[in-house]
């Protein structure tokens, strides 16, 4: 690749004899690493060029093609759209490659044929209920993981399933109830086995070195099985000693095997169900906070989302997770220059501030910092400010909690309000910002940041009459708070408000053809009657 009169002269080479043909099909797949080789091959036009020699007579050459193909269509749209439209001898590429999945053909041709219909089918140049793909390639795949096959075959078999299901909720049923599926990956977790240590050395060898790539593939293939059914969570946690097997994963020496494991969890994890039972039986929070003590970010980032999952309200690992110091953990997440980090950072406190104790919140708070928390609103990511808001807003809930931390907080927390309301942001991200407002306005003594702050009140008013209806209900849920007439000093309030014009946008929009704008702007004027 560092010659391009290279690749042209191999190409002029293929056409001299079959064993030209065999050994530059095999010279192009081994040197391809990556999408930039990928596309040289492609400009040399490699998919023209190799096409015909899927039908040559000589096994060989048949083969070295197709593994071509595999790697050039690997994770590449560019060639995958380039394979579904080319012919040969009248037949298409897709037809070619099936006819080579049948289960009379050699397993390196089915396994390699199968990649090759699985990228196109990922890259979307085949659709995912195609029959080619449900009929052919899955079960294709689900034969590979069988224990008839070599070892290397199943991880192969495997790992291309995972890749093949990984974001489509049809074909992870589909594969799920294929073959006993589940059932035969518990499989994967038996090598070395204890039989193969007395009778042979070799296989000993050969067995050592496949058990943690088995292991991965497992863990991959039960992550895609899982990612999106409730049932088919539930089948593989109960899968012989599945917790065990993923709570050892997640100490393991190979890095490979640690990451795979963490994305089965992070995929299991996603079960409410699950998080209350199994994942409390297994105490997973503790290997899971071992893992993000020094983790590579590929694993941090897989490993703090699943945090985010065990971080929720309902789950019984919340309170364990907090002892074991994860605000500090979580609050230097949050300084990454890596941007999952920073959201998964951010994403798991607004998880344990919601209707958390006083004490957590004011952990959080300290915690992070104000420097910090200017430094997330103003972070260029809508995710990482959208997930800022939400802590906030859970930070600012129930009475007492508002008012201690506007009394400890205040004038930060209304900087940073003003500046997003006045910055160029979307509908979401300013209607977040008025519920915090209405939470503010909630508090007994938080209150008076706003009724003391003109600006703020100017804004508020600006936000009811806005051309969004979002908006505009954020706004009056503000209003509302302040004048609820109950509450101390809510003549002084109404009043003032008053002054300023709100009531004759009130009487606007109970005229309002919006029912919940129209209601809101009723109860709210007959705080004013009462």
């Amino acid at each position: 690749f560092q010659d391009a009169t290279v690749i042209s002269h191999l190409m002029a080479l293929l056409s001299r004899s079959r064993y030209t043909q065999e050994y530059i099909c095999q010279i192009f797949s081994h040197c391809c690493k990556g999408p930039d080789h990928q596309t040289i091959l492609f400009n040399h036009g490699a998919v023209q060029n190799i096409a015909h020699l899927l039908v040559s007579t000589s096994y060989k050459v048949r083969m070295q093609a197709l593994k071509c193909f595999s790697v050039l269509a690997f994770e590449n749209p560019q060639v995958s759209m380039t394979l579904v439209n080319v012919s040969v001898d009248g037949e298409l590429l897709p037809q070619i490659f099936v006819k080579m999945l049948q289960r009379d053909k050699p397993i390196e041709m089915q396994l390699t044929s199968a990649k090759c219909l699985t990228s196109m089918c990922r890259a979307g140049a085949i659709r995912t209920d195609d029959s080619c793909i449900v009929l052919k390639t899955l079960p294709c795949l689900v034969r590979m993981c069988s224990k008839e096959r070599l070892l290397e075959e199943r991880v192969e078999g495997a790992e291309t399933l995972a890749y093949l299901i990984e974001t489509d909720v049809e074909l992870q049923r589909i594969a799920s109830i294929t073959d006993h599926l589940i059932v035969m990956l518990a499989d994967y977790f038996k090598y070395p086995s204890s039989v193969s240590a007395i009778t042979d050395i070799k296989r000993l060898d050969h067995d050592l070195k496949h058990a943690h790539e088995l292991r991965q593939a497992a863990f991959k293939l039960y992550a895609s099985l899982g990612a999106n059914d409730e049932d088919i969570r539930k089948k593989i946690i109960e899968t012989e000693n599945m917790m065990d097997r993923i709570v050892n994963g997640l100490s393991e020496s190979s890095i490979k095997v640690r990451l795979a494991a963490v994305r089965c969890l992070h995929s299991l994890s996603r079960s409410v169900q699950q998080l209350r039972t199994s994942f409390q039986d297994h105490a997973v929070w503790k290997p899971l906070m071992k893992v993000l003590q020094n983790a590579p970010n590929e694993i941090l980032v897989v490993a703090s989302s699943t945090l985010c999952n065990l971080l929720l309200e309902f789950s019984p690992s919340k309170e364990p997770i907090l002892e074991s110091g994860a605000i500090e953990l979580l609050c230097s997440l949050t300084q990454s220059e890596n941007l999952a980090l920073r959201v998964n950072g951010i994403w798991a406190l607004m998880n344990m501030a919601f209707q958390a104790e006083q004490k957590i919140k004011s952990d959080i708070l300290r915690g992070l910092s104000t420097e910090q928390l200017f430094q997330l609103l103003s972070d260029s990511d809508v995710n990482v400010l959208m997930k800022t808001l939400g802590l906030l807003r859970n930070l600012l809930s129930t009475r007492p909690h508002i008012d201690h931390i506007m009394s400890t907080h205040g004038k930060q927390i209304m900087q940073a309000v003003t500046l997003i309301l006045e910055g160029e942001h979307n509908i979401e991200v300013k209607e977040q910002t008025l519920c915090i407002l209405a939470n503010i306005a909630d508090g007994t003594t938080a209150k008076e940041l706003i009724m003391t702050n003109d600006d703020i009140l100017q804004k508020i008013k600006y936000y009811m009459s806005h051309s969004n209806a979002k908006l505009q209900l954020a706004a009056m849920f503000c209003i509302s708070n302040l004048i609820w007439n109950e509450e101390e000093g809510s003549q002084e309030r109404q009043d003032k408000l008053r002054d300023m014009g709100i009531v004759d946008i009130l009487h606007k929009l109970s005229q309002s053809s919006d029912p919940n704008l129209c209601d809101k702007a009723k109860t709210a004027l007959q705080q004013y009657l009462a």
